[in-house]
């Protein structure tokens, strides 16, 4: 169930059945009378449009958009581990042979999890993306599941629940438990332990805020890792990045060609996971997506090749702006069916010389590692982190936009009062360049501040998308009621800072630090933090107004809150 990757707009599912698919096992029709089997047909009813958008969220892959509300509930769920709860269980006993039988719309579609048979062809029928569906069909999904490892949870079982028609015998039973699924995340490299790790598989983590700011330049390790699949493993012997799309260009390089037929170029850039700061969002009202804090944000030195000199090689020069619109590109990174990861960038700004996009296999000065993209990853700086796709293995130069789900069904943003009901993927455009962002570093959220100290020292970064350059950063540790203008770096204290970029073409953030007097008496303090880039765009004041499901563009004024601690003598 959970294979589809590129759903479509959850509003187009039709009206449910008002009853389920009769079951046929081994040619006999069977149908229940008993109360459990009246007690499921109600709570499908009851649950209504609900399970619908949940279902076609979790098919979405691990950028899945679950439907609001779904933990609302709680379904029965049997454990089937033992003989005697199989044996007293409602449900026929199916072998795996019958369940085999069953892979298409005509035979029926089965799947088994965990010992239970389910029958999901009432949705792979009404579903666009049905055919995605049918690889699992006959089968288990554990193998599935354990790609998609973020799913194994409570309201997934529930959804899953509502199409259960039996349990499979104890002989299948105990010949699928010894046959373990590979886990496809076991050559994952290994990570700094001071991450602080938002999920396991995909691996996603960021680092402490703290650590975050201490850096100009964020270490390798410390980088934040935002990951949709099990890092692949590229064997650079036979890697090659292939270019193609409209006709009239085309070429493939190995990873020695991409760096010796192309000047090298060098950039300082941050990327932005769209979800940083999500974590705020729910706390106003829950949303979907990885429970991010303030650090899923990085700065880095990227070098590689131009994209706009690799295009120009493949036969793509000046006049294919005439039918072509956008540049695709696609990872290395799969699913169990074979579908890469994939997005796509505007055409002008992949061409454009100001633009300063990058194939880039280096990072801070060594070769990418792992978790970033070895051995070629695309860098687009001002844009948004999930269209600088790892692990690089095609570029494609197109009239349309990635079909990806990344591109099509995530990664956008909605009014406050859109819900699962009403969401319209297709109505937004694909988030590129990024709002104004800042974000406060230290002191910590509840930190302890002595009252002795008389001044308090505030950092942090900011940052905005688009090559905007940030031109002051304003901090409050009265709650917003007397502002102070931070200092701005863009180097590392003792080190010659980073000379002031062209116009649109500021890439990196700007750290910031800022000393204010202690309010006197206060016993506890709001600070805040507000920037401003050059095109005067400056940050929401809270979060309401920005709200939406998917908790993606995250950037009011961020805000603290620290006590503060009186002196002994004086107590």
């Amino acid at each position: 169930m959970l294979l589809l990757r590129r759903c479509s707009s959850l509003t187009r599912f039709g009206p449910s059945s008002s009853q389920r698919l009769q079951v046929t096992l081994c040619g006999v029709r069977f149908c229940s009378s008993s109360s459990s089997e009246d007690h499921r047909s109600h709570q499908r009813a009851s649950t209504g449009s609900r399970w619908r958008y949940g279902v076609a969220g979790l098919l979405a892959g691990t950028g899945a958009v679950l439907a609001h509300g779904l933990n609302q509930h709680k379904a029965e769920q049997e454990d089937v581990s033992t003989q005697t709860k199989r044996d007293s269980s409602p449900f026929p006993i199916i072998s795996q042979e019958e369940v085999t039988k069953h892979r298409s719309l005509e035979d029926g579609v089965w799947v088994t999890y965990k010992g239970g048979v389910y029958d999901i062809t009432e949705f792979v029928a009404m579903h666009p993306g049905g055919a995605k569906i049918l690889l699992a069909a006959g089968g288990s999904l554990e193998p599935f599941w354990s790609l998609y490892a973020v799913h194994n949870q409570e309201h997934v079982l529930e959804i899953l629940s509502e199409y259960k028609v039996g349990v499979l015998s104890g002989d299948d039973l105990k010949k699928q438990q010894a046959v373990k699924s590979s886990d496809p995340y076991s050559s994952d490299p290994e990570r700094h332990p001071a991450l602080v790790i938002n999920s396991l598989k995909p691996f996603n983590a960021e680092p402490p805020p703290e650590i975050l700011s201490d850096s100009y330049i964020t270490p390798s390790a410390l980088f934040f890792k935002r990951n949709h699949l099990p890092v692949p493993q590229v064997d650079l012997a036979s890697y090659r990045l292939h270019v193609e799309g409209l006709p009239g260009g085309k070429l493939t390089l190995s990873l020695e060609e991409l760096k010796t037929r192309f000047p090298k170029h060098t950039i300082t850039a941050t990327l932005q996971c769209a979800g940083n700061r999500r974590s705020e969002m729910n706390k106003v009202k829950q949303v979907k997506g990885l429970n991010w804090g303030i650090a899923a944000i990085s700065n880095a030195k990227w070098s590689g090749a131009r994209l706009r000199d690799v295009l120009q090689a493949a036969g793509y020069g000046p006049d294919v702006a005439q039918s072509a619109r956008h540049v695709q590109f696609e990872g290395l990174d799969k699913d169990v069916t074979g579908t890469t990861y994939g997005a796509s960038i505007p055409l002008n700004k992949a061409v454009s010389e100001e633009g300063d996009v990058l194939l880039a296999y280096e990072m801070n000065g060594e070769d990418i590692p792992p978790d970033h993209g070895f051995p070629v990853r695309v860098v687009v700086p001002g844009v948004v982190g999930a269209r600088n796709v790892k692990w690089l293995g095609k570029i494609i130069v197109s009239a349309e936009e990635s079909s990806s789900h990344w591109q099509q069904n995530d990664y956008k943003g909605f009014s406050p009062g859109t819900d699962w009901d009403t969401v319209d993927f297709k109505s937004a455009p694909a988030i590129q360049e990024l709002p104004i962002q800042s974000a406060i570093t230290s002191p910590a959220d509840g930190a302890m501040i002595d009252r002795s100290e008389e001044t308090i020292t505030v950092k942090g970064y900011a940052w905005s998308g688009g090559g905007r350059e940030v031109v002051r950063v304003d901090v409050s540790v009265d709650g917003g009621k007397t502002w102070n203008v931070a200092r701005l770096s863009s180097g590392d204290k003792g080190q010659t800072p980073e000379p002031s970029p062209p116009p649109g073409r500021a890439w990196a953030w700007k750290l910031w630090e800022v000393s204010a007097p202690l309010p006197a008496e206060a016993q506890e303090m709001e600070i805040i933090c507000k920037a401003v880039d050059n095109s005067y765009n400056i940050q929401p004041d809270t979060i309401p107004p920005i709200w939406n499901l998917r908790g993606v563009l995250s950037n009011a004024w961020h805000r603290v809150k620290v006590k503060v601690r009186e002196d002994e003598s004086e107590e």
